[in-house]
């Protein structure tokens, strides 16, 4: 068994006093986090900053001490486990952009209604509507 280690963010901006989140629409169709295979010494967040700026062109305040993770066997890889690590992160003024057309179709800034929606998996759901209430609790 392969262990493909990955980090990333839930990704955030508060615009008028809403909590928006952003997603990536992947080039298979599907919505996610910003997120990326660790790369040589790397630590965990320091994945998570370069993926995260590499997929949004955003700045970011990440926050560590929200930390959750998930772990499933891709199907168009037999034989390997694939751990997401993720984080929060926080922007604010910046407009997100794609960086990468070749990896990411769009970038989504959505309510929690409307990314738990979007969202195709219900481990994401989870750990989206795991991170909303952790910020509003402040």
């Amino acid at each position: 068994m392969i262990l493909e280690k990955s980090c990333g963010a839930i990704v955030y901006t508060v615009e008028d006093g809403d909590i928006k989140y952003l997603l990536v629409e992947e080039m298979s169709g599907c919505h996610s986090f910003p997120k990326g295979h660790m790369e040589n010494d790397e630590t965990e967040e320091e994945t998570a900053l370069r993926e995260i700026k590499e997929e949004t062109n955003l700045e970011v305040e990440l926050n560590t001490d929200f930390r959750v993770s998930e772990q499933y066997d891709p199907a168009e890889k037999p034989g390997v486990t694939k751990q997401v690590v993720y984080f929060l992160a926080k922007y604010t003024g910046e407009k997100p952009r794609v960086v990468r057309p070749n990896e990411v179709k769009a970038l989504k800034s959505l309510s929690l209604k409307d990314a738990i929606k979007t969202i195709e998996h219900d481990n994401k759901k989870e750990l989206l509507k795991q991170a909303d209430v952790y910020i509003r609790k402040g």
